[in-house]
């Protein structure tokens, strides 16, 4: 059964409970008709790819704001692994890189490739990050982890000298931030940012620019895309555009529409609903609160299933997600399930 909800502006039609926002955003209707729209055009051969460039436009403004940080440091991709492949690959030979133990493989796996060059990546404790980060020459974690919702302390991070990396994917949407103090800031667009997959962004610090390095580069990543269509020199921006990679043209139509949507609302107060949800599923389950949309509990997934609730099997654990088109019923539904 489908159900609409509303939030701001935003209607979002439902199925069942869903709870897997981790894994999948549910993008409020006029962003999915905005996608459908352009695939329409497609279909007819009446797009021009310039036209896709006020999309672009439109999320990377989106994503400055969720993140807190200035438009003219975002770089767009398709991917976090491959914008993060460009930090790696700008670390020094031999560099140490801290992270934290079971993050999400999509953070840590481009250094872990950098190997041949030396470069070591270590593990610990989320909690532990910031005590031990000095002697590191960077610091790679989520803002929330991805298996269950913890948090890093950002405030210690940010206190501790070293040069960091956040992937904010699990966090930008939910969590209000403000970021614009790391080196580096990541995010995928198909989760909490409501956007078709094949939508992501990095915001470079001007320190960082020289220090990251354009494996990818392309004609978008030029000063100006459509005069730099073929042949050398090389002519990239002179800013974090250097970085772009060409646009996944439908993915950022949805992304400049859902983001728009997300730009409107009040994020404390998105915040407050999230995890008031989130908390009164804790208490549900006698787990302590946390200041975490996520949830993580032992539960069998495919039982939560059968009782058509949509979540996700991680680290041996379900894992649920509450946003904006959640309710308490959906909180009523799933401790209904596991009684």
């Amino acid at each position: 059964m489908t159900t609409e909800r509303s939030w701001g502006s935003g209607v979002f039609e439902v199925s069942g409970t869903y709870l897997n926002t981790p894994s999948i955003g549910i993008p409020p209707a006029h962003a999915a008709e905005a996608v459908g729209r352009a695939v329409e055009r497609w279909r007819t051969g009446a797009n021009g790819a310039p036209e896709f460039d006020e999309a672009v436009h439109l999320g990377r403004d989106g994503f400055a704001r969720m993140v807190g940080v200035p438009a003219g440091t975002v770089a767009i991709g398709a991917t976090a692994s491959s914008l993060i492949g460009m930090v790696a690959a700008g670390l020094p030979d031999g560099a140490r890189v801290l992270t934290a133990k079971n993050d999400f493989t999509s953070v840590v796996f481009p250094f872990a490739a950098q190997a041949h060059r030396g470069i070591t990546v270590t593990e610990t404790a989320l909690a532990d990050l910031p005590a031990e980060a000095p002697g590191y020459d960077l610091v790679a974690v989520s803002v929330a982890q991805s298996a269950d919702g913890a948090l890093a302390d950002l405030d210690a991070l940010r206190a501790a000298g070293v040069p960091v990396l956040l992937d904010a994917t699990q966090a930008a949407g939910w969590l209000p931030l403000r970021l614009d103090w790391a080196d580096w800031v990541v995010a995928a667009g198909y989760k909490w940012l409501l956007a078709p997959r094949g939508a992501a962004w990095m915001a470079v610090h001007p320190r960082a620019l020289e220090r990251t390095v354009p494996v990818a580069a392309n004609w978008y990543g030029a000063q100006d895309p459509w005069e730099a269509t073929y042949g050398l020199p090389l002519r990239l921006a002179d800013s974090a555009r250097r970085f772009d990679l060409s646009p996944v043209w439908l993915a950022q139509v949805g992304a400049a529409a859902a983001l728009s949507y997300l730009g409107e609302l009040d994020l404390e107060a998105v915040h407050a609903h999230c995890v008031g949800l989130a908390n009164s599923l804790r208490r549900g389950l006698g787990l302590p609160e946390a200041n975490s949309a996520i949830v993580s509990f032992d539960a069998d997934v495919e039982r939560l299933a059968a009782a058509g609730i949509r979540a996700a099997a991680r680290a041996g654990k379900a894992r649920t997600g509450f946003f904006v088109y959640n309710t308490a019923s959906d909180v009523e539904r799933i401790l209904h399930a596991l009684e």
